[in-house]
């Protein structure tokens, strides 16, 4: 079934599909695209001194996939009936790892439209939830696993000392604008652009907003390139994803001279292409900061 994720859907058009898991009786959602495989239980091999998350280890097509148990990472009570759990089998950031729930139940198709910020509506995992589906008068949480992964491997986030290794930076008058739905990661970017010397940051919280940004300068009749010299899009976002943000910009005439830069975890070589087809400029797998900047000294007008 997930063979053939990478063609699931057209590149830009703001939909995703959505893997419906549960824990208890709260239902959960993961993108598709991350989703490798579902399996069911396997034997694990526990790894002493191990962060408290993790169950251990299983081997997997002679691959060593670390597993994490997601009810104990939301502090959730066990399942009732572990012998009927399921093994989701991710990969994103560069990683594969193996996500322990207690049911799989359907993939539903949604645009990014749907999907609501936690803090509007549902508080009670605002940290490790990035949206919020209504469906049928439930909800249906998305849960943050690039979260859950820095939590249990802390150098899997983004480390601004890797800057140093750069050089000496000079502080650059150049505008980036970025759009990004994780305050945690926002304020990373910002402490690191800045380390780099780009200090004249403009952060939105999703595709539209920085899209409503973009389109204000350019109904202003001011030139673009005056305004803003870059963008960085991550994918995964509520009301706009980046791709379909890069789309509308590099479909804009006014607009389409702006670098656009996709910084995401889902960047990998099978999926590579989805970017390339909405123009990007380039595109970089978090947390791979150092290429990012690199690429921000290549590309910004």
């Amino acid at each position: 079934m997930f063979n053939d994720k990478g063609i699931l859907l057209e590149s830009g058009t703001n939909e995703l599909e959505i893997v419906e898991f549960g824990i208890g009786s709260i239902r959960f959602g993961i993108n598709v695209i991350k989703v490798r495989e579902i399996i069911n239980p396997v034997s694990i091999t526990p790894v002493p001194n191990a962060h408290h998350y993790v169950e251990g280890i299983i081997e997997l097509r002679g691959e060593v996939l670390p597993i994490v148990d997601v009810a104990k990472a939301l502090k959730l009570s066990p399942s009732d009936n572990p012998e009927k759990d399921k093994f989701i089998v991710t990969e994103f950031n560069k990683q594969k790892i193996v996500f322990h729930v207690h049911t799989v139940t359907q993939i539903h198709r949604f645009s990014w439209k749907d999907i609501e910020k936690p803090a509007q509506i549902y508080q009670g995992f605002e940290t490790q939830i990035t949206g919020v589906i209504k469906m049928s008068g439930e909800m249906l949480l998305l849960l943050d696993f690039e979260k859950l992964l820095t939590d249990v491997n802390p150098d899997s986030g983004i480390d601004v000392s890797k800057i140093k290794k750069l050089g000496p930076r000079e502080r650059s008058n150049k505008r980036l604008v970025i759009a990004e739905d994780s305050p945690l990661l926002r304020h990373m970017i910002s402490d690191t652009l800045e380390q780099a010397g780009y200090v004249f940051t403009e952060f939105f919280e999703n595709g539209q907003e920085a899209w409503s940004y973009l389109e204000s300068i350019a109904d202003s009749g001011k030139a673009i390139e005056d305004e803003v010299q870059l963008i960085i899009t991550d994918i995964e976002m509520p009301q706009m994803d980046g791709h379909h943000l890069t789309k509308k910009i590099k479909g804009d005439s006014r607009l389409m001279v702006l670098p656009v830069v996709i910084f995401s975890s889902l960047i990998t070589e099978d999926l590579r292409h989805k970017g390339k087809m909405v123009g990007a400029n380039a595109q970089v797998s978090k947390p791979e900061i150092t290429e990012l900047v690199q690429l921000i000294d290549k590309l910004v007008l």
